[in-house]
């Protein structure tokens, strides 16, 4: 579950980031996920968030997800258009953004073992 301002807005940000489909669409909670029998991302109105400041331990993360890809420079473009800012921090296999919110997630690249089996994200 996610704290945020405006649940359906950023809901529709991770909806086309992640490949998920909205389950749950309420004023104040929304969710999105595979399946309607699967776990999922929840989405809840909180009018006074105050968003986290990267990588500022004085206002915490709160949340982090990081997201695999397989093309991390396509991705990158991909949730830079949806909205994302990118952040300081970043290694050989991840970077570091921010949601349309501040909630900082990472985008990290799947090594090739693993590449075939993600045909969304990347």
């Amino acid at each position: 579950m996610i704290d945020c301002p405006d649940p359906r807005g950023l809901a529709a940000f991770y909806q086309e980031l992640l490949g998920m489909q909205r389950i749950q669409d309420d004023d104040h909670w929304v969710v999105i996920g595979d399946a309607p029998d699967r776990p999922g991302v929840a989405f809840q109105f909180a009018p006074d968030l105050q968003p986290p400041q990267w990588p500022d331990p004085a206002h915490p993360q709160q949340m982090h997800l990081d997201v695999a890809v397989t093309d991390i420079d396509q991705a990158e473009k991909r949730a830079m258009a949806l909205g994302a800012h990118k952040l300081p921090g970043q290694g050989s296999s991840f970077r570091v953004y921010s949601d349309p919110v501040g909630h900082p997630f990472c985008l990290v690249a799947l090594d090739s073992d693993l590449a075939s089996s993600d045909a969304r994200l990347g």
